[in-house]
C-alpha cells in the first residue's frame, strides 16, 4: 500500500481513496489504477479500480468490467459494483488483503519457491481453462494482474488488451504479450497461455523473459512451450493445469483424467512465505490506521491567553 499522489482522485462514486495498491515503481507495468478505498461512513472497504489516464477507450474498459461482473469463473476478480465519476469509470470489489505478484516477490526478497509457483500457476490455469471452455479469453494476464491473497491467487485487469488504445495496451509487460497480439491480432485463449508462461517465469525468476538457466528445471519445458511464438505449438490451459499438477519435487504423477484437485482446494490454499504473510498484516494495519479524508478534524485555532 502506497501514498496517494496529487493526480489521484480523492473519491470515486461512494468511495474515498485512501492509498494506492501498487508502488510507484510499478508505473508502466499495471494496466489500470488500483486503490484501497472506503465509504464515507467507514462501513465498507474495497479494492477500487479505474482506467489509466492515457487509456483512449474508457467506455471499452467499463464494458470489460461489466462483462467480468457477469462471469462466474474461478480465480477471476469479479467486480461487485461499478459506476462513473466525472466521466471516469470505476469498479469495486470487497477488500481482502492482497499483494500484486511483483509486490509479493519484493516482500519475499526474490523469486518465489518452486512448489509455490507450481500451485499458484495451477490455480490460475484452472481459472483460465474455465473461461476458455466458455469461449472467453482473459486478455490481460500479466504479473501485475495476479493478486496473491491468503486464499490463493486472483486474476484482475480483465480485458486489458481489448480495451487498450490503438497504439497498444498500456501497462502490460511486453513479455506477456503474445506475438499475434503485438501484430494487432484478436485476443484468443492461446494468447492467455502465452501470458501465463510469462507469469510463471516471472514468479520463478523475477523476469517474464528469463534465461533457461534462471528457471527451476521442473518449469523450463513448460514455460518454453507456453512462450512458443506459434500459437499452435502452445499447450491449452487444461494441459498446463495437468502439467503443473503433476510436476515438482514434492509431487507424484497423477492420472491424466484426474488432475490434483488439492491444488485448487479453497480450504487448502498454497502456503505462503512468512515475509509475504507479514506484508499482508502490514497492509491491513496501515489500512485500519488510515483516516478518511473527510473525517480528518481541522486543527483548532490557537487560543490567546489573557
Amino acid at each position: 500500500m502506497e501514498r496517494l499522489r496529487h493526480d489521484d482522485p480523492p473519491r470515486l462514486g461512494p468511495y474515498l481513496t485512501l492509498a494506492r495498491l501498487d508502488a510507484d515503481s510499478a508505473d508502466g507495468a499495471v494496466p489500470e489504477r488500483r486503490y484501497l478505498a472506503r465509504t464515507a461512513d467507514g462501513e465498507r472497504t474495497v479494492l477500487l479500480c479505474a482506467p489509466l489516464p492515457e487509456t483512449a477507450a474508457p467506455a471499452a474498459w467499463a464494458m470489460e468490467a461489466e462483462l467480468a461482473s457477469r462471469l462466474s469463473v474461478p480465480r477471476f476478480l469479479r467486480p461487485a459494483s461499478q459506476g462513473s465519476e466525472a466521466g471516469l469509470p470505476w469498479y469495486a470489489v470487497p477488500y481482502t488483503p492482497v499483494l500484486p505478484l511483483p509486490a509479493a516477490l519484493a516482500a519475499h526478497g526474490g523469486p518465489l519457491p518452486e512448489d509455490l509457483v507450481l500451485r499458484l500457476g495451477a490455480a490460475l490455469a484452472a481459472g483460465l481453462a474455465a473461461a476458455h471452455a466458455r469461449g472467453q479469453a482473459h486478455a490481460g494476464v500479466s504479473p501485475a494482474a495476479v493478486l496473491i491473497g491468503a486464499a490463493g491467487p486472483l486474476l484482475g485487469c480483465f480485458g486489458a488488451v481489448r480495451s487498450a488504445a490503438p497504439e497498444g495496451p498500456p501497462g502490460l509487460d511486453p513479455g506477456c504479450l503474445a506475438p499475434e497480439l503485438r501484430s494487432g491480432g484478436r485476443p484468443e485463449p492461446l494468447g492467455d497461455v502465452f501470458a501465463l508462461g510469462g507469469v510463471l517465469a516471472y514468479a520463478a525468476s523475477g523476469h517474464t523473459v528469463p534465461e533457461q538457466s534462471e528457471l527451476p528445471p521442473g518449469l523450463r519445458q513448460l514455460v518454453a512451450s507456453c512462450l512458443a511464438r506459434d500459437p499452435a505449438d502452445r499447450p491449452s490451459a487444461p494441459q498446463v493445469l495437468h502439467a503443473l499438477s503433476t510436476t515438482g519435487p514434492a509431487r507424484t504423477p497423477a492420472p491424466a483424467a484426474a488432475p490434483a484437485a488439492t491444488v485448487l482446494d479453497e480450504q487448502a490454499p498454497p502456503p505462503l512465505p512468512g515475509r509475504v504473510v507479514a506484508a499482508f498484516a502490514a497492509q491491513s494495519a496501515g489500512l485500519l490506521a488510515s483516516e478518511l479524508p473527510a473525517a480528518r478534524p481541522a486543527r483548532p485555532a490557537p487560543q490567546k491567553v489573557h
